[in-house]
């Protein structure tokens, strides 16, 4: 299916939708500065028996660009929002990075609308908030040429050196997409993962968790993930030979477990 715009309360969002209509639905969210591109392997994979929908995060890609700050009752209403628009009831969640922080707000916040969750390169806290203001501030300051300048430098953050040495065309696509977010877009995401704290809330999740975490991820590590899986009742834990951009890295590990966990 084609790429396409859906408008909510809370603004327009660029949206795909690829797989049978009365599939089980897949909600794939994306990490920061990426688009919905980033699932391509993904989405080809599991449209064979899913619903896959795939959307840019506020901020991000085609999707509205609304004045920061935001926060994860913000995003994570706007996957509750275009569930409602598409008239998907309930969906399997997963989400990398800050789509997978989006995953655990979900989960939290609107358990009723998930079957499953999925929670990639994640952790409870993301960093801490003195580096995302820090960061928000510079993007503001310096516009286009900051996130030129964060294109350069994320391949060091989002994958291994072996990888980036293999894959360079992954690479050089993957940098295309945080090159061309606007400014505002990724600030204000950054001031969202400043405030994000869900250390005290796993323990409320009871939708059936998995999380995924890269043996080599410097940003969310598997410490991280491991803490998770402590405090979520029955979550699973795997871990992939790859950075912090595990789906793009290591897809074909990743799809088989994903494939796996949703067939429960």
């Amino acid at each position: 299916m084609s790429i396409r715009t859906i408008t909510t309360p809370g603004g327009a969002f660029r949206v795909r939708l690829d797989g049978p209509s009365d599939a089980p639905v897949l909600v794939l969210s994306n990490s920061l500065g990426t688009t919905l591109e980033m699932w391509d392997a993904q989405a080809e994979r599991f449209a064979r028996t899913h619903r896959v929908l795939r959307y840019d995060t506020r901020g991000h890609g085609g999707s509205v660009v609304s004045p920061g700050p935001y926060g994860f009752d913000q995003l994570g209403g706007d996957v509750l929002a275009l569930l409602d628009a598409l008239e998907i009831e309930r969906a399997a969640v997963c989400g990398i990075s800050m789509g997978g922080f989006t995953g655990l707000w979900l989960g939290v916040h609107a358990p009723a609308r998930l079957t499953h969750l999925v929670v990639a390169n994640s952790a409870a806290k993301i960093g801490t908030a003195e580096g995302w203001h820090g960061r928000a501030a510079i993007v503001r300051a310096q516009g286009t040429a900051a996130m030129a300048e964060l294109a350069a430098s994320s391949p060091g953050r989002w994958f291994t050196d072996g990888f980036i040495a293999a894959q360079p065309a992954v690479v050089q696509r993957a940098q295309g997409w945080i090159a061309g977010i606007a400014p505002e877009g990724y600030a204000a995401c950054c001031e969202a993962l400043a405030q994000a704290d869900l250390r005290g809330d796993l323990g409320a999740i009871a939708v059936p968790t998995l999380l995924v975490a890269g043996d080599a991820d410097p940003v969310t590590t598997v410490a991280d993930a491991q803490a998770m899986q402590a405090a979520i009742a029955g979550a699973q834990l795997v871990r992939l030979p790859a950075s912090h951009l595990s789906n793009l890295e290591a897809p074909q590990a990743f799809g088989d477990a994903l494939e796996a966990f949703l067939a429960r």
